[in-house]
């Protein structure tokens, strides 16, 4: 159970109702890409700290010749 102020808990109930599905699984799905995002800002923040510097950058075209 979460509770929700008046206004969230009327617009989760007005999307729930546009694509037809139970408001608890509109709130898990909201859910899931809220963590999505927030897993993609953390990695994100750890790839920006990382040193580039004499870093050899290769086009997408040869990194998968040389994998496959």
């Amino acid at each position: 159970n979460i509770s929700l102020k008046k206004d969230t808990a009327l617009f989760l109930k007005q999307i729930a109702l546009r694509d037809e599905m139970p408001q608890a699984t509109k709130a898990a799905e909201l859910i899931e890409k809220a963590l999505e995002i927030e897993e993609d800002e953390y990695f994100a923040k750890i790839a920006d700290r990382r040193d580039v510097k004499g870093a050899k950058y290769i086009s997408h075209e040869e990194f998968w010749s040389k994998v496959l």
